[in-house]
């Protein structure tokens, strides 16, 4: 995963736990040199070893550690200089969550070695919609949780996210339906 990521991660950590976590957290994961370059491609096992440690650290389980870092990333990238691409990418829930392959192939050209995961919508009303995720990276359906919380959050809107494991005809994915508790005006600008 890219620097990027690694760096959310830190500021997450510092932002709600202080600087003193950060340095455990980063310490039980044998980390030595925090200074990530966002665009230098990282190991993913880099990634995984930060959650772990902070779930050991700080108490509390990976999917609840990934759940909330995935909030955070739409607010961190909103505020890193991503707020246009996450602009450009939909003026709703619906429409951006249907855009996320397209701003990914967009995120690539400035991250060559990027390898996003795929999503697909479907089963789409005014009362929810199923969201489809494809990825090569196990565990992270949590954080698929926080991220669409946090876009929903960005729209104005409120929603429960039910995570649905699927295997359709050896088509494992993960799949989340998401009902809308409220329904905002559109984009709350960064």
């Amino acid at each position: 995963m890219y620097g990027l990521i690694n760096k959310a991660i830190r500021g997450l950590v510092v932002e709600q736990f202080g600087q003193e976590a950060w340095d455990r957290i980063r310490r039980r994961a044998e980390i030595e040199d925090d200074d990530f370059v966002s665009m230098t491609n990282y190991d993913d096992s880099l990634t995984y070893d930060l959650v772990g440690a902070a779930s050991e650290e700080l108490g509390l389980g990976a999917d609840a550690i990934l759940e909330g870092f995935g909030g955070y990333w739409v607010r961190y990238t909103g505020v890193e200089g991503y707020g246009h691409l996450l602009d450009s990418a939909g003026s709703s829930l619906p429409e951006f969550l249907a855009n996320l392959d397209q701003m990914h192939a967009r995120v690539k050209l400035a991250f060559p070695d990027l390898k996003p995961p795929r999503f697909r919508v479907s089963d789409s009303d005014e009362a929810g919609l199923v969201l489809h995720y494809y990825s090569h990276r196990p565990g992270l359906a949590p954080l698929v949780i926080g991220l669409v919380k946090g876009l929903a959050d960005r729209f104005g809107d409120v929603v429960e996210v039910e995570h649905l494991p699927m295997n359709t005809d050896g088509d494992e994915h993960d799949a989340f339906r998401v009902r809308y508790v409220s329904r905002g005006q559109g984009v709350q600008r960064s």
